[in-house]
């Protein structure tokens, strides 16, 4: 079983401490991607996982096996990097095929572990072209295919497409995913971008500072964020915020007013405490969930700056005051500049935050 778990795990370098007691257990089989901002320590907790860093405390267990102390060749591991790492002088069979020899690997073995991973990748053509010869999506099948050879029971992959172009990123995606399927077998992946957390993961890992904020399915931390940092790095474009203040109770829900939308109130039911009359509080709002107005608990106006028309919808960039605030439009041609737009907010499609942070719910 290729179970993954890691249990109260911290990284120091010096005093310096950069992953903070991390605990994930990841089951067999399962796609799981670590997501944050540069500098979280998605790649520090990768990189504890296969070997290639020690751990300052804790325990870090492979198939049920604890391997704190075991070297990164005998942990069943194999790792896909952000460069491609190929050996330029070697053909792509040769590169396939480097480390099973060196291992001393029967030769009948690794003929059939290449031909396997090469039809696998759709690569059977490339076999004789050396690295120079192909292009950077061809060059990640390669390296993505030394993983495959080694047959092992986690792959690791540490930001593999963030040296692609935008259209290899998406044909690449569907490539990992599609490759997820027929191997059924542990994955971790590692990426700042939330857009390829969203689209490959079965959970997602969300860090911050090198704290675990959220564990979950992408749509579980999408719909339901455990606090405002979560919320505005899971979905693109990001949720709005609009400052507010608990300004009242009514029938047990908490009556908010939006500080920069000429005292607009709305009324937001909550089941745990009410936050204190007075307290500075934050609504959070998805593009998508500004409705027409009148559709909604309450109207705000707001300015018009930027549209962006992406065919089947605009993403319109306005502002009121100091907040900037993202609204998605059914598509349009206007142009958005200096326009005055009303839109509508209902309290079910919402999220509130006290001012740490922190989600009301």
């Amino acid at each position: 079983m290729a179970t993954v778990t890691l249990n109260n795990v911290v990284k120091r370098y010096g005093i310096l401490e950069v992953v903070h007691g991390a605990n994930i257990d990841i089951k067999d089989g399962e796609f799981v991607v670590f997501v944050g901002p540069s500098g979280c320590g998605k790649s520090t907790l990768l990189r504890m996982i296969a070997g290639l860093e020690d751990i300052s405390g804790g325990e870090i267990a492979i198939g049920g096996k604890l391997v704190n102390d075991v070297e990164p060749a005998d942990r069943g591991i194999a790792m896909v990097f952000q460069s491609y790492a190929l050996y330029p002088h070697m053909t792509v069979e040769q590169n396939l095929s480097f480390g099973l020899r060196m291992t001393g690997n029967p030769k009948a073995d690794t003929d059939r572990r290449v031909k396997r991973a090469s039809e696998i990748l759709r690569i059977s053509e490339l076999m004789q072209r050396r690295p120079r010869k192909l292009s950077g999506g061809q060059r990640q099948r390669v390296a993505i295919g030394r993983a495959i050879v080694r047959e092992p029971q986690v792959f690791l992959f540490d930001e593999p497409l963030s040296n692609l172009d935008a259209e290899l990123r998406v044909q690449m995606r569907v490539e990992i995913s599609r490759l997820h399927k027929e191997l059924g077998v542990t994955m971790i992946y590692v990426t700042h971008d939330q857009t390829e957390a969203m689209t490959l993961a079965d959970r997602i890992v969300v860090l911050h500072a090198g704290n675990i904020e959220q564990i979950g399915a992408p749509l579980d931390l999408y719909d339901d964020p455990a606090n405002r940092f979560v919320a505005g790095f899971v979905g693109s474009p990001k949720m709005n915020f609009l400052a507010a203040k608990m300004v009242g109770v009514s029938d047990g829900a908490a009556l908010v007013e939006l500080v920069n939308h000429g005292g607009v109130r709305l009324k937001k039911p909550l089941s745990g405490p009410l936050p204190a009359i007075g307290a500075d509080i934050v609504l959070g709002v998805r593009p998508e969930h500004f409705f027409n107005a009148g559709e909604g608990d309450c109207d705000i106006t707001v300015k018009a700056d930027v549209a962006e028309h992406l065919g089947s919808v605009s993403y319109v960039y306005a502002n009121a005051g100091p907040e900037e605030l993202i609204i998605e439009r059914e598509a349009s041609r206007q142009r958005a500049s200096g326009d005055h737009l009303t839109v509508s907010i209902k309290a079910e499609r919402s999220l509130l935050f006290d001012s740490a942070g922190a989600r009301l719910r």
